[in-house]
């Protein structure tokens, strides 16, 4: 009987260990689509800047 509630145990303890995994990786999709909205943000303000350079000239 202990053995099989060890063994449920470390069961449960795995299935613990591959959710936290899971949320890490969700945590690091998080951060490259963040880090992907940032680049476009700067890209568009580039834009912006070279628009208003034309603009002036």
């Amino acid at each position: 009987m202990e053995r099989k509630e060890g063994e449920r145990e470390r069961e449960r303890e795995r299935e613990r260990e591959r959710e936290r995994e899971r949320e890490r990786e969700r945590e690091r999709e998080r951060e490259r689509e963040r880090d992907r909205q940032r680049e476009t943000d700067r890209d568009r303000e580039r834009d912006r800047e070279r628009e208003t350079e034309r603009d002036r000239e």
